[in-house]
């Protein structure tokens, strides 16, 4: 059987880290590892985790006393980057939802989610996806449709790797990519790393964006 998909929770209102704690507990596939009101006491414990305690996703608040979340996101992929970092806030701000993402956040959910839908997110991060809100989405999509087409990276994706980042950009995860190309996840990572190194990105939406804008994919597909 699977092992749960450790999270680790940054979130100062103790009303919602209590509503996400409840949620999480009730789920056999989650387990929630750590909380904490503050970036600061989050990264402090980050430095000193043993292996079986890093989380594999960090649902990380922005809008937070003292360091913000945005700030702290850096830091989070030194200290621990085999994590991934789903933004959960109220900011539907275009600044706040780039700077995320460009920082190396995996996913970007408002508050207004559903509980199964941040369960979902979860899940999907963890398998190697990208998770965005739908107005998120849909202002990324615009956003790329303006922007200045920029020259293509010097090195070229394969046909392979092609193939798999549009199915990454259809928001297929890494086994579902697996199961629709026949070849296996430990194969579909060795092209995702690849795809990311020759693009120069962290994760997938940094890739999926650098694609669009310089017309790897097309934004109009």
């Amino acid at each position: 059987m699977k092992d749960p998909i450790r999270i680790m929770l940054v979130e100062d209102h103790p009303a919602y880290r209590e509503v996400i704690e409840r949620a999480i507990k009730r789920a056999t596939n989650l387990n929630l590892v750590s909380q904490f009101g503050t970036a600061e006491i989050a990264l402090r414990n980050a430095q000193e985790l043993r292996p079986e305690s890093v989380p594999d996703v960090i649902l990380l608040d922005l809008h937070l006393p003292g360091m913000s979340g945005l700030e702290s996101i850096p830091w989070f992929k030194k200290y621990i980057p085999k994590s991934e970092i789903l933004v959960l806030t109220q900011s539907d701000n275009e600044s706040d939802i780039h700077a995320a993402i460009s920082s190396g956040a995996s996913g970007y959910l408002l508050k207004s989610a559903t509980v199964t839908q941040i369960k979902e997110a979860i899940q999907t991060v963890a398998d190697g996806g990208a998770s965005l809100d739908p107005n998120v989405a849909r202002f990324i999509l615009d956003k790329l449709k303006t922007l200045p087409t920029i020259e293509k990276p010097e090195r070229s994706l394969s046909e392979r790797e092609l193939e798999i980042l549009t199915l990454l950009g259809d928001g297929l995860v890494k086994k579902e990519i697996a199961d629709k190309l026949n070849i296996s996840i430990t194969t579909v990572a060795y092209h995702v790393k690849h795809i990311y190194e020759k693009l120069n990105v962290m994760n997938a939406p940094a890739a999926i964006a650098k694609a669009f804008k310089t017309g790897i994919l097309s934004a109009d597909e």
